[in-house]
């Protein structure tokens, strides 16, 4: 854009100035900024791209030649613009045209993606022509086939592969292997714009292109203006859509024309609906849309047609005041023909010249021609004018085009242009991009920034209310700090009982990773521990205990061997269960404790009292009581495993079907060699009956016990503990006198020191933001200035705005 007003020279540093200051403060670090970024970069930049998008073939190309009243842009039926095309101002002896190949490698790619969805052999070398003869006649056939190149998705697709292919042949000299190559138009001995763009429109070319920069004089382009016609959405081509997509999300991106095609299709299609969506997307865009419904004038001939368009711009668009309908076609070529006359046929001679020539000698009818001539006689438009026009079937329509011109001249012309719509469009966004651009844009930005503002000042007028309501004096100081004691003591055993319950609710919800991993060694060991007992278990070992125990039998039953196995195994695991509960209870109070040393209202009391008011004490205490409950625990759970399971013996189980196998061994003989014969088949009953109860102690019950221990011993000392603290109040009165004169001279001099950087932070704030309001003011913004921080007292009542003042130089308006 051109050059800001003097006022807005400093605008970034200045909005940058006020986000830097909103950073400072960690409460407000989650304001997000995003959007006033965008806004500034919006504001400030020299370029503002303005994006044509929409299907392929719905007149994009045309509608931007309309806008220029220039050709510039290649447009055709069927699949066209296969490349970007960006235009900006030159003054007019430095208009140029600067082309960019796509290269042997991109090409390639193209026609290899278009030969599979056509269904052809795929072409490893575009460098054969015989090849290349054979895809153009293929694609020739198909076209024929589908009725035409515009008739359906497939004979677009060929259409597109004929023109790479000649454009590739044709320009094979320019293109390079990997990279890009990049011309003058100097380089191709073009004198003019008209050389240049005459050759990047032509069809072939337009294929092989990547990218086409034009530098032309036109008032629109000037105040960094810029053109991007983009392929269609729908391209045959799948990269040729997706650069559309990218650039609509670019955030260079400034503004939309979105060409739609239900004037000539009826609906929206998918893609263009997406496209909607996308839009919206894009925080640099925002409501800078335009919806324009071209080939306006097939809806002339077809009633139900115009009835669908109305109700859908009445339904999706009824809240937008950027819709137009046009006709690119008439508009552009109706804007032509105004500089012909009767001597050139109107245009025929000299416009449409290349376009009329026909492969047999005979003269071809231009795409406009049929338009004007079907325009004159059946759209409607001309029934309450003067105009009165036929069209003679003995006469060829271009004999009835030079006629009725020769008739009506210039007057038939411009009817013709105003019922096109573009002058309409041309009008509407030339007002847009020359008045009301770039006062949106700040408007924009101010609107953004606003809200930044807003938390800004409030923050520092409370900060500033907060500060100036603390004592001045270091008596007033130490009183309000031992008034003030109470109420600390009382929140320190607040936040005291409030972390012991946090700390509780983990370990109940198996939240506390670390008590967690401690928890499965305990089960891991026990696991380990019932492996290793039943591994190792000896059956002679118990056999000599149980003869011991009855000195009169020279033998002992199968049922002692188990009894001196479960008693064995019960008081082993005992041990092992009350040696892992000591260490799951010593170190999770051991981490406790260090949380507690690390909080703020641990340091807080010891501040306040010397000490810690006997809360490491307590918990230690506590420590030694769940230790205790748990080893009871630990026992009488073991304890049990000397009963057998209640299912042990049930019939039908495998272990009672184990039971009687062991007893059929082991009743075979009365000396202790059958009893030590049957030791793995022992074990394995032992293995039976003590692993689900292992299991259910170390995955269900056993937790609970800890679960429910560490609850109702901790949180009751939690509460007690805090009441405890309270008491000590007369401590630490007596304490804090000791410190206090120098705490209050200390807290006096911070508070002296913050009031001062707020100052400092309130006088940058204004100073930027009066620096923004001054360029708001130039741009006749007067209902989007930003709050500027006044006195915080106010004894003569001059601000009546919560502190927020205007600054000087918006009083002056």
């Amino acid at each position: 854009m051109s050059d800001l007003p003097l006022q807005c020279k400093n605008l970034k540093e200045q909005v940058e100035s006020i986000l830097q200051l909103l950073q400072q403060e960690s409460t407000l670090h989650s304001q997000d900024i995003t959007p006033v970024q965008t806004s500034l970069t919006k504001a400030i930049s020299p370029k503002f791209e303005i994006v044509f998008a929409g299907a392929f073939s719905a007149g994009k190309s045309m509608l931007i030649n309309a806008l220029l009243e220039r050709e510039l842009l290649y447009s055709a039926e069927g699949h066209a613009t296969g490349t970007e095309c960006k235009i900006e101002y030159a003054e007019l002896d430095k208009e140029r045209v600067v082309l960019t190949f796509l290269s042997e490698a991109e090409i390639r790619e193209q026609v290899v993606y278009l030969c599979e969805q056509l269904g052809f052999k795929i072409v490893a070398n575009i460098n054969q022509r015989d090849v290349i003869n054979l895809l153009r006649e293929d694609s020739e056939a198909i076209i024929q086939q589908e009725g035409g190149e515009s008739k359906s998705e497939r004979a677009k697709q060929a259409k597109a592969l004929m023109l790479l292919l000649q454009g590739y042949w044709a320009n094979r000299d320019r293109i390079n292997t990997v990279n890009n190559a990049t011309y003058s138009m100097e380089q191709f001995n073009f004198f003019n714009l008209k050389e240049a763009a005459g050759y990047a429109r032509r069809g072939s070319n337009s294929a092989v292109l990547k990218r086409i920069e034009y530098y032309c004089n036109h008032p629109l382009l000037q105040d960094g203006n810029v053109i991007i016609d983009t392929p269609g959405i729908d391209a045959p081509v799948e990269k040729d859509a997706q650069l559309t997509y990218t650039k609509i999300q670019h955030p260079d991106t400034s503004a939309v024309v979105c060409v739609l095609k239900p004037a000539s299709a009826g609906d929206m299609t998918k893609e263009e609906t997406e496209l909607l969506e996308l839009m919206r997307q894009n925080g640099g865009v925002r409501d800078r849309v335009f919806y324009v419904f071209n080939r306006i004038d097939e809806t002339w001939y077809n009633t139900q047609l115009r009835q669908r368009l109305d109700d859908l711009i009445s339904g999706q668009f009824g809240n937008s005041n950027k819709v137009y309908k046009t006709s690119g076609l008439l508009g552009f070529y109706g804007s032509q023909i105004k500089q012909t006359n009767q001597l050139d046929r109107f245009g025929l001679d000299s416009v449409f010249a290349e376009s009329i020539k026909g492969l047999d000698g005979k003269e071809e009818t231009p795409q406009f021609v049929y338009a004007f001539n079907n325009y004159c006689v059946n759209s409607g438009k001309l029934s309450t004018t003067k105009f009165r026009v036929s069209v003679n079937g003995y006469e060829t329509p271009n004999q009835n085009y030079v006629r009725i011109l020769g008739d009506w001249g210039n007057e038939l012309i411009e009817k013709l242009i105003q019922d096109s719509g573009t002058e309409e469009f041309r009008t509407a966004i030339t007002r847009y991009l020359t008045e009301e651009k770039r006062p949106q844009l700040f408007k924009n930005l101010a609107d953004d920034l606003e809200d930044v503002c807003i938390k800004l000042t409030k923050h520092y007028q409370s900060v500033q209310r907060n500060l100036d309501s603390q004592p001045q004096e270091i008596e007033s100081m130490k009183q309000q700090e031992l008034q003030r004691l109470n109420q600390q003591l009382q929140q320190i055993g607040r936040e005291f009982s409030e972390h012991i319950t946090k700390e509780v609710n983990q370990i109940i919800n198996n939240s506390c990773d670390a008590f967690e991993a401690d928890f499965r060694q305990l089960q891991s060991r026990m696991i380990r521990r019932l492996d290793e007992l039943l591994d190792t278990f000896s059956v002679a070992s118990a056999y000599q205990r149980a003869t011991i125990s009855h000195p009169r039998n020279a033998t002992a039953p199968l049922i002692a061997i188990l009894v001196e196995a479960f008693y064995y195994l019960a008081n082993q695991l005992e041990d092992i269960l009350i040696e892992s509960s000591q260490q799951v209870v010593a170190n999770y109070f051991q981490r406790l404790i260090e949380k507690i040393r690390k909080s703020e209202y641990y340091r807080q009391l010891y501040r306040l009292l010397d000490s810690d008011g006997g809360i490491e004490q307590e918990i230690r205490t506590i420590e030694k009581q769940v230790t205790q409950a748990l080893v009871s625990a630990a026992s009488v759970e073991c304890d049990r495993f000397v009963r057998e399971s209640p299912r042990f013996y049930d019939e039908g189980t495998f272990s009672i079907y184990q039971f009687r196998q062991t007893l059929l061994q082991t009743s075979q003989s009365y000396d202790a060699e059958s009893i030590v014969e049957a030791e793995p088949a022992i074990r394995q009953l032992l293995k039976l009956d003590f692993e689900p109860k292992v299991s259910q102690t170390i995955r269900k019950s056993f937790r609970q016990t800890i679960n429910q221990t560490l609850k109702t011993q901790l949180l009751p000392m939690a509460d007690q503990q805090a009441d405890e603290i309270l008491q000590q109040y007369p401590q630490a009165r007596a304490n804090l006198e000791k410190t206090l004169q120098q705490e209050a001279e200390e807290k006096i001099a911070n508070n002296r020191r913050l009031l001062s950087v707020v100052e400092e932070n309130i006088a940058a704030y204004n100073s930027a933001a009066s620096s923004i309001n001054s360029c708001l003011q130039s741009m006749k913004l007067y209902d989007h200035f930003l709050p500027v921080i006044g006195e915080y007292f106010d004894t003569d009542n001059k601000f009546a705005n919560n502190g927020f003042v205007f600054s000087d130089a918006v009083r002056e308006v």
